[in-house]
């Protein structure tokens, strides 16, 4: 069982001004916060995901072939979501809309200051 995600920053105040705008869009919000991290959790107030500076002082860097992927409540909050991330810095990787993955699917991708690329998608057939 997945218990959560980091994802390391080279700015941890400029990165947590993204987070804090693109993933209040999806109902998520930071409950901890010191020097060197920051946690998000969901209505259930599990920290599910950190942002950090990395703890061996060397650069943060992303991972190709790695995106982290949320869950939108509905349409509305997959464009929301894209939106802040551009309007915070974010760079567009997919606009939102339907894919071929799947019917139902209708998402967006997005990397953030860091480049960590981000997926965010809702089953449209559940609404």
């Amino acid at each position: 069982m997945l218990s959560g995600v980091c994802i390391g920053t080279n700015n941890l105040l400029a990165a947590g001004n993204f987070y804090d705008a693109v993933l209040a869009t999806i109902g998520m919000k930071c409950v901890f916060s010191d020097p060197h991290e920051k946690g998000y959790a969901g209505a259930d107030g599990k920290i599910t995901l950190f942002i950090l500076t990395p703890f061996n002082g060397k650069k943060a860097s992303f991972g190709n072939g790695t995106q982290v992927m949320f869950y939108a409540p509905d349409a509305n909050a997959v464009n929301e979501f894209h939106a802040a991330a551009l309007l915070s810095g974010g760079s567009d990787e997919g606009v939102p809309g339907p894919r071929n993955y799947h019917p139902d699917y209708y998402g967006a991708y997005v990397r953030d200051l860091d480049g960590n690329k981000l997926n965010v998608s809702v089953d449209i057939s559940n609404l």
